[in-house]
């Protein structure tokens, strides 16, 4: 459980349109995240784009939940400027996870616009899982489909911990969906909760055995595992249905930056060109200085795996995992192979030993050792974790069952945009890890409604734009474009160049007050 630094002490419009606009929450106050510094699309041929010649955000990235800070070790109060340790995952707020439960056994996540059946269901092999989803009716519904591995991840929340002996605190959102941890009694380990999607590795691991890229909800990682085998007990699989989610959308602005007009974020187009620790990660980051911006950070764990290009491989596009746009440092692997980093990211990843170890997304072979012998034992674009600072020699080289290559000195690829201005500094450390860390963001199960005290309905922004006759996006770009803070309906309305009495009807709230 994680401390409640993100209790909420204010409740205000932009809550209402959660459904309809990415949302950022820093310390209770609920903001429109400040896609501003998003490039126009000037230099693209296609894509869509909005009235003011920006691209639309259509791949909303969904913050990590992650809302402590950690040394080396464990939680502590959130570094300042220019301290060790300085900007970490908790430190920047993206769009909070949202969700409405709409009472017939789906979930509709308000930030991607994904609906995803409620039920974790019984386990099984990984193509009847397929199959399974083959023409399967539910709630009304006959276009469920098997996740791909980003659309899957959107789910993950890094509030949990990887603890083998407790089984406490799922990587989801376990009041939102429902989970199962593996079930001891029939041999499975406690962790042996894995999730089917629909992405195969373009190689292959182990003895050269055909793999997909899952999650795993209970320790908080995206391995390649089998699709087949007969000491296989199955997969858990989660359908959903929606827009397709997750395709990025490049562009190289040739002055070291590549932007993802798809979800508003903009890349060193280069990487660190060597390994380092997490907190020197960190610091390259914050100090970067690069064409023009000085705001760059280590990207969080959901940002890194969206920039993954699964349909390439060491093996088989002899490249990273990644865009040929960007430039990727290659290496020589433990086999003696020409191969790909792992970058870090800058979410800890939380474990029984405290919070001693960071995320990392590995753009070249999931490298273990297995009876003796190095090879790719979870893919290139497999997603774990390493020590964040030490000595190598002082740690065993390889851990877990498939012998988990460990660097401890990673690569790196910094990102800005994406979040809140606010960077968060200070807070309580809560020893006692209360019951009252986790914040669900669940809604309630009538669109109109909300579990949240003295909330207000959530305005139909669609209906509302027909009434105004104007585009949707038109609406949004007016009461999305304030940066800090709630929108203010008095400036949305004078954008508009309606009244705010014609606003507020059309939204069908009530009028602000000051």
């Amino acid at each position: 459980m994680k401390s409640f630094l993100k209790s909420i002490s204010v409740l205000f419009i932009l809550t209402m349109i959660s459904s309809c606009m990415p949302m950022t929450s820093s310390l209770g106050v609920t903001t429109a995240t400040d896609f501003s510094d998003a490039p126009s699309n000037d230099k693209i041929d296609d894509g869509d784009s909005n009235e003011d010649g920006q691209s639309a955000i259509t791949y909303t990235i969904v913050d990590t939940g992650q809302d402590q800070c950690f040394d080396d070790a464990q939680e502590i109060a959130c570094p300042s400027g220019g301290d060790t340790y300085f900007g970490q995952d908790a430190q920047y707020s993206g769009n909070t996870p949202s969700y409405r439960d709409n009472g017939d056994g789906t979930v509709t996540d308000l930030n991607t616009g994904l609906m995803w059946i409620q039920d974790a269901g019984e386990k099984v092999s990984y193509y009847d899982g397929i199959q399974s989803a083959e023409g399967f009716e539910f709630a009304g519904y006959d276009d469920w489909r098997v996740p791909t591995i980003k659309e899957l991840y959107s789910l993950i929340d890094f509030s949990g911990i990887d603890d083998a002996e407790s089984g406490t605190d799922p990587f989801i959102d376990d009041s939102v969906f429902a989970f199962e941890y593996g079930d001891t009694d029939q041999g499975d380990r406690l962790i042996d909760s894995q999730w089917i999607t629909s992405t195969i590795y373009e190689s292959a691991v182990m003895n050269g055995e055909e793999c997909f890229f899952g999650v795993n909800f209970a320790d908080g990682r995206i391995k390649c595992y089998p699709t087949g085998g007969p000491n296989l007990k199955g997969y858990f699989l989660r359908l959903v249905r929606g827009d397709a989610y997750g395709e990025n959308e490049f562009m190289d602005n040739e002055d070291g930056t590549i932007s993802d007009l798809a979800t508003g974020l903009m890349w060193q187009s280069a990487d660190s060109g060597d390994g380092m620790d997490w907190p020197d990660a960190l610091g390259y980051c914050e100090d970067l200085s690069l064409a023009g911006y000085d705001d760059w950070r280590l990207p969080n764990a959901k940002e890194l795996q969206s920039i993954v290009d699964y349909t390439r491989s060491p093996d088989t596009t002899a490249s990273a995992a990644i865009s040929p746009l960007f430039e990727t440092t290659s290496i020589t692997n433990e086999m003696g192979q020409e191969d790909f980093a792992y970058y870090w990211t800058s979410t800890t990843h939380e474990g029984a030993r405290g919070g001693d170890s960071a995320v990392y997304i590995s753009f070249g072979r999931g490298m273990g050792s297995m009876r003796d012998h190095y090879m790719d034992v979870h893919g290139a674009g497999s997603q774990r974790s390493d020590p964040k600072t030490g000595d190598i020699d002082d740690f065993p080289y390889t851990m877990g069952p498939q012998g988990d290559v460990r660097r401890l000195e990673n690569y790196v690829r910094c990102v800005r945009g994406g979040v809140s201005a606010e960077i968060i500094t200070g807070g309580v450390v809560d020893d006692e890890k209360s019951n009252m860390q986790h914040n669900s963001g669940m809604v309630s199960e009538q669109p109109g409604e909300t579990n949240q005290p003295n909330a207000l309905p959530h305005p139909d922004l669609s209906s509302a734009a027909a009434a105004l006759g104007i585009s949707l996006d038109t609406l949004r770009d007016a009461l999305g474009g304030m940066s800090q803070g709630p929108p203010d309906l008095k400036a949305a309305a004078a954008v508009l160049g309606i009244s705010e009495q014609d606003l507020v009807k059309a939204l069908g709230v009530p009028k602000q007050t000051n």
